[in-house]
């Protein structure tokens, strides 16, 4: 008990430490300034009568909502005398293949340079970097754009780092669990099973109402649809990120999904310059929860001295073959360029940075991919024995699928459902299951494939399929 208090009482003061230092903060203050001038507002109770002003304007409201937005984002407790590296990643050899990641990645990215003729870093100090930033977001720079660049790897590349990933003091002979495990990923990581999935997904169950489905059946409408767009419609007028998280579990309608993402995200509609991503500085905040770590380039000749190193790109985060399908989904439901962007960002500093770095989050992608693996192994064996002794292990195939977060695969309406739901749950399992969903529905085909290249054609087209009742019927009807 005791411990659970503490670790709640550093979360509140490193919250509270980040609050400060944001627009909010000083929104909020500039507020209880103004508040004074108010006839309402007496000496006596001047801290009840701010905290009751705050309330009734809407203040209260957003600052819940930023706390929350805090929260849904930030790591899990640790010992106050852990070290950075250890919040980022608590495995030390899900740290060190990540860096070994890193350093490939950064020695491509040297090449290409090399090869194009253009330096990643000029002669400049740290503290000129502001200035240049300033540049580049005004255009006129002769510095590097990483736009000319061609990807410096492509999701392939990703998987057999993944596959070759090992714990070294941690032998399959010791865990019957694991032992068995037949899959390409070879780490112990703990991932859900069936009996877990269903309580997560509760809200998924055969007998709720979920948009992409009871709004495509015969089902009259006013008994499910039209009460859950005048409950939508509800939350947002109270404009409560946590109750619009709960609400979209079951899917969002149409018109008020844009409104609801941005509840959820904690963006606001206030104007805010639109920057391009690359040279987006704030990108680099994700950075203290991400096990991986912002590239540094160093000017030639001055290697290893940090007054002297840069980082490039300027948001730390450089970009995979596919990395555009984070952001196409999105132009559907946003036309304001600066609110689509402001989505974007917080939609990859919340979710997809995962899906293409190495750790031991339960919505990394090593996790789904082991997720993935389990699933079908325990409940489609022989689908899953098959595949495998034909030469077509099944995470070959749905790699892809998972590290794009089903973006470009699925049909742009089904693909937004599923999004839905990675937002309502806070969580990116829904993608490993969704995953050994799909090779479910097509088992049967499957079977009778010989090849991997046949598998693959098998699974080619996923743009007909829809995302909701294959994760009810594999979650809660077929799988025991």
């Amino acid at each position: 008990m005791l411990q659970e208090e503490s670790d709640l009482a550093l979360i509140i003061a490193q919250i509270v430490q980040k609050l400060k230092g944001s627009t909010l903060y000083a929104q909020l203050e500039r507020q209880a300034w103004a508040s004074l001038q108010r006839p309402e507002i007496k000496l006596e109770s001047l801290k009840e009568d701010i905290k009751e002003f705050f309330k009734i304007s809407g203040w209260e409201k957003k600052l819940q909502n930023a706390v929350y937005s805090e929260l849904s984002v930030f790591p899990l407790p640790s010992h106050p005398a852990a070290p950075p590296e250890h919040l980022k990643e608590p495995l030390v050899y899900m740290r060190k293949a990540q860096g070994s990641w890193e350093k490939r990645i950064l020695k491509s990215l040297n090449s290409m340079c090399t090869e194009l003729s253009i330096p990643l870093a000029r002669k400049r100090p740290v503290g000129e970097q502001k200035e240049l930033l300033n540049k580049w977001n005004e255009m006129g720079t002769d510095e590097p754009d990483l736009s000319l660049f061609r990807p410096v790897y492509a999701p392939k590349d990703f998987l057999e780092v993944l596959i070759n990933l090992r714990n070294p003091n941690y032998e399959n002979g010791d865990s019957h669990s694991f032992r068995t495990h037949l899959g390409l990923i070879q780490v112990p990581l703990k991932v859900k099973d069936i009996p877990e999935l269903k309580e997560f997904f509760v809200e998924l169950g055969l007998t709720a109402g979920q948009l992409g489905i009871d709004d495509s059946t015969q089902v009259p409408p006013e008994l499910f649809e039209n009460e859950h767009v005048r409950i939508g419609q509800k939350v947002l007028s109270e404009q409560d990120s946590a109750a619009a998280q709960q609400y979209i579990r079951q899917g969002s309608p149409t018109a008020l999904r844009a409104e609801l993402w941005a509840l959820i995200l904690n963006i606001s509609s206030q104007p805010e310059v639109l920057l391009c991503f690359s040279r987006d500085t704030s990108v680099l905040g994700h950075f203290a929860y991400n096990s991986a770590s912002p590239p540094k380039s160093y000017i030639r000749g001055k290697l290893g001295v940090e007054e002297y190193a840069v980082f490039y790109p300027p948001n730390g985060v450089i970009p995979f073959h596919g990395f555009s399908m984070y952001v196409a989904p999105l132009c559907f439901l946003y036309h304001e360029p600066s609110k689509l962007y402001q989505i974007f960002r917080e939609m990859y500093v919340r979710f997809f940075f995962r899906l293409h770095s190495i750790s031991s989050h339960p919505s990394g992608i090593v996790s789904l991919c082991l997720l993935f693996e389990t699933l079908l192994q325990t409940y489609l064996p022989q689908l899953f024995y098959h595949l495998r002794e034909i030469g077509a292990q099944p995470l070959r195939i749905s790699f892809k699928w998972m590290v794009r977060a089903f973006s470009g695969y699925l049909a742009t309406d089904q693909l937004l459902l599923l999004w839905d739901r990675i937002l309502g749950y806070n969580s990116l399992e829904i993608l490993a299951v969704l995953a050994a969903a799909v090779f479910a529905f097509r088992a049967v085909n499957l079977m009778e494939v010989t090849s991997l290249a046949a598998a693959e054609a098998v699974l080619a087209d996923l743009s007909t399929l829809k995302v909701m009742p294959l994760l009810q019927i594999f979650l809660f009807a077929t799988v025991t």
